[in-house]
């Protein structure tokens, strides 16, 4: 479907009027462009394509106006809208049958990272310790190679983002990806084939951990973004999630950490000895997750770090 450059420009006008009323950021619309009609920054920003004699798009002029009307009266989200969501380096396939991958969330996979790294670096001093002591030697890029042949899960994967993000940061890891929606798990499985991990990704239908009793006792870490919303809060959210996203994957009960409380009783039965236990929380839940991981007896060095926005958003902990 063609259009002119001049009539795509005059609707972008248009839809800024509308969107300064119905209060919607005006990036809105530069992501539809880009979506659908294949437009750069630069030629939004310069409003060049105004000149161009023909602009390919994915569905019609009306059409367009159509779902542009839908994020205006249904506040539908535009990742919805495109069915897409930008999320580190990937272009993930979003419906509303998942969670619309927030940015603050990529920073799982840099504490997992890190995590990894610490624990390698730790190894590597004991290694180095026991050959002082007369034992045997494991250089650092053998402990690399070992831990990275590792288990790691990623529970409530939702669209797959962060079981996608584990298995391109740890490149030679086995990533377990588990949700109890089987639409999720459908979306999740077309990322990975489409971004070309589904060689290294393994998805379970199931609440939790309950899929993964093979796994008992060798999983290296476990990462989730889990529903920590209190329930009368999820009510008070805004249109685009209250009405679109799914609460499945928001609610987590009277306190919202009925999840969070439910995997600090659980991972230990799965994971080894120096386990990587992380998630994401929600602002002003640390102290009282901190306090679980301490109290159980199963985690040390627990620590929590902000987000970008200077929010104490992720727990982490190692398995005793």
């Amino acid at each position: 479907m063609f259009v002119s450059g001049l009539e795509l420009w005059q609707w972008m006008n248009q839809a800024k009027t509308e969107a300064i009323a119905y209060d919607i950021p005006l990036a809105e619309i530069d992501w539809l462009l880009q979506e659908l009609a294949g437009l750069d920054r630069l030629a939004l920003r310069l409003e060049s394509f105004k000149d161009w004699p023909k602009i390919e798009l994915k569905l019609s002029l009306s059409e367009l106006a159509q779902l542009w009307q839908r994020r205006l009266q249904e506040r539908v989200p535009v990742q919805y809208l495109t069915g897409v969501a930008h999320w580190r380096h990937f272009s993930l396939t979003v419906t509303p049958a998942v969670l619309i991958p927030r940015p603050e969330t990529e920073l799982l996979i840099d504490l997992a990272v890190e995590a990894v790294n610490s624990h390698l670096e730790a190894e590597n001093i004991n290694q180095k310790s026991t050959l002082l002591r007369g034992g045997e030697d494991l250089n650092f890029s053998q402990l690399r190679r070992e831990f990275a042949k590792s288990h790691w899960v990623d529970l409530g994967t939702g669209s797959g983002a962060i079981a996608i993000g584990l298995a391109s940061a740890l490149t030679n890891a086995r990533v377990y990806a588990v949700d109890c929606s089987s639409e999720a798990l459908a979306v999740a499985r077309l990322n990975a084939e489409n971004l070309g991990f589904e060689s290294r990704i393994n998805f379970y239908q199931g609440s939790w951990w309950e899929p993964l009793a093979f796994l008992k006792g060798q999983v290296s870490g476990m990462v989730s973004n889990p529903p920590y919303i209190p329930s009368s809060t999820v009510l008070t959210l805004q249109p685009e999630v209250l009405k679109h996203e799914p609460h499945l994957a928001l609610d987590g009960g009277f306190d919202g950490l009925d999840c969070i409380r439910h995997l600090v009783e659980t991972a230990p039965d799965y994971l080894e000895s120096g386990g990587v236990w992380l998630v994401e929380m929600m602002a002003g839940q640390a102290e009282a997750v901190a306090d679980m991981l301490d109290s159980h007896g199963s985690y040390c060095d627990v620590q929590i770090f902000a987000d970008l926005a200077g929010v104490d958003r992720f727990a982490l902990a190692y398995r005793l």
